[in-house]
């Protein structure tokens, strides 16, 4: 039993005495492993993105835990370099084998962002789910650079008031049920900047000037948009500052003369801009461009986060307003009237479970299933005028068009549609209306 005992990690904290995790074999105390050591992780996969909150965790988890770390930093996107993360990993004490960068702009817009615009979700009836729909990805990579690496755990920097920790770590169980997640902000002391800075200066992590004061508001951002929130936007009854948006000039900055694209589809999807065919993440990339020139996809949203309460955010989805337009726009000359409304019911559960952090979950997938089921038709080309912040469907044309110009001209339709038809179908359409009128009369 004591050999067995002595191969259990111990904790920085030192040992418990006897009666507090500790008991007498054959007249020696003989300390008890706690439910934390016994599960104790032994290597660990960051989401690392090179700033001074996760190089704390990183640092934070090597003396809490005193395992081996990974870290993890994916391009989405964001526009930063990210070399720097690496370099600054390393000068952590991590090992060059255990630094993963990886570019997944490519995977992230085609397996993700264009699935999920397929089915013009909108949480609330408003946000593009930008955040939302990068966690899936992100916990995916986790997950399966721990495999490689013999990793035990996963780790993330979201804090335990918000969406993230629950959409990284529902992910992560969803494709390793017997991972262990550490979530440092559910656990750590650390519950102020002053204790942060104190803690990255006692263990002689780089900070930057910027960082030593308040920062204005937290940013969040990959290829589909950029999140804003805190400390000067926390206010929902004063308007946000236009310092804080990054990737839209104001609208009324904008060009004074309208700019019109076009954009094709294949099967719901957009394959190209202007006549040209493009990869996805370049697709939304040019979108982007236009949007943020014509200062299109402002949002200030106050939205119900997942845990309970209310937060106020500024989003910023140039591109990604651009093409739910769009997509809107095609679907309406290629997609059946009930379809269309079957679809446009199932939408918000389908965007709250990605607003949830359900992406791998079955439910998702069987409503994923139904929507790329409408989107076999949903081919063809929209024109968009571009112009002050709004994104408009001037044209759209398709050869699987369900449109027809005789059956709805006012001109001579030439018998494409007759209109005595019409007395019938409106007579079966009211017959339960006259019936109920009738009733009632009755007991007026």
């Amino acid at each position: 039993m004591e050999a067995a005992l002595a191969k259990i990690p111990t904790v920085r904290h030192g040992n418990p005495p006897c009666g507090a995790g500790a008991s007498r074999l054959n007249g020696t105390v003989v300390r008890q492993a706690t439910e934390r050591e016994m599960t104790q992780p032994k290597k660990v996969v960051l989401a690392y993105s090179g700033g001074l909150d996760t190089s704390i965790i990183l640092k934070w988890l090597q003396v809490e835990y005193g395992c081996e770390v990974v870290t993890f930093t994916a391009d989405l996107g964001q526009g930063e370099e990210l070399e720097p993360a690496r370099k600054k990993a390393e000068m952590l004490g991590i090992k060059p084998e255990n630094i993963f960068i990886e570019d997944l702009r490519e995977e992230f817009v085609r397996d993700f962002v264009f699935p999920m615009f397929r089915a013009n979700a909108q949480y609330e009836g408003l946000y593009l789910l930008g955040t939302s729909i990068a966690r899936p990805l992100i916990s995916k990579r986790l997950v399966e650079i721990a495999a490689e690496t013999g990793a035990d755990a996963v780790s993330h920097g979201a804090t335990g008031k918000g969406n993230d920790q629950v959409r990284f770590e529902l992910s992560a169980y969803a494709l390793n049920p017997e991972i262990k997640v550490i979530a440092p902000w559910r656990e750590w002391d650390l519950g102020s900047r002053t204790k942060l800075l104190e803690f990255a200066e006692a263990h002689q992590i780089p900070i930057a000037k910027d960082k030593r004061g308040e920062a204005p508001f937290s940013v969040d951002a990959n290829l589909l948009h950029t999140s804003s929130e805190g400390k000067v936007l926390e206010d929902p009854a004063e308007e946000a500052p236009d310092y804080v948006y990054q990737r839209t000039v104001h609208p009324e900055d904008a060009p004074d003369t309208p700019e019109y694209i076009e954009i094709e589809f294949e099967n719901g999807d957009a394959v190209g801009i202007n006549g040209e065919r493009l990869s996805p993440a370049t697709i939304l990339t040019q979108l982007n461009d236009y949007g943020r020139k014509h200062g299109i996809g402002r949002l200030d949203l106050v939205e119900g986060r997942f845990v309970g309460m209310k937060s106020r955010g500024i989003y910023e989805t140039p591109g990604g307003t651009i093409l739910l337009d769009a997509h809107r726009g095609i679907e309406s000359i290629t997609m059946d009237r009930m379809a269309i409304h079957l679809k446009d019911e199932l939408m918000p559960r389908y965007a709250e479970l990605i607003y949830n952090g359900f992406w791998y979950s079955p439910e998702r997938e069987m409503l994923q299933a139904l929507i790329d089921k409408s989107q076999e038709h949903v081919t063809g080309t929209v024109r968009m005028k571009l112009y002050k912040g709004l994104a408009r469907v001037v044209a759209r044309w398709s050869e699987h068009s369900l449109y027809s110009e005789e059956q709805v001209t006012f001109e001579e339709d030439m018998g494409a549609y007759d209109q005595t038809d019409a007395q019938g179908f409106i007579q079966l359409q009211g017959l339960r209306l006259r019936l109920l009128a009738n009733r009632n009369r009755k007991f007026r």
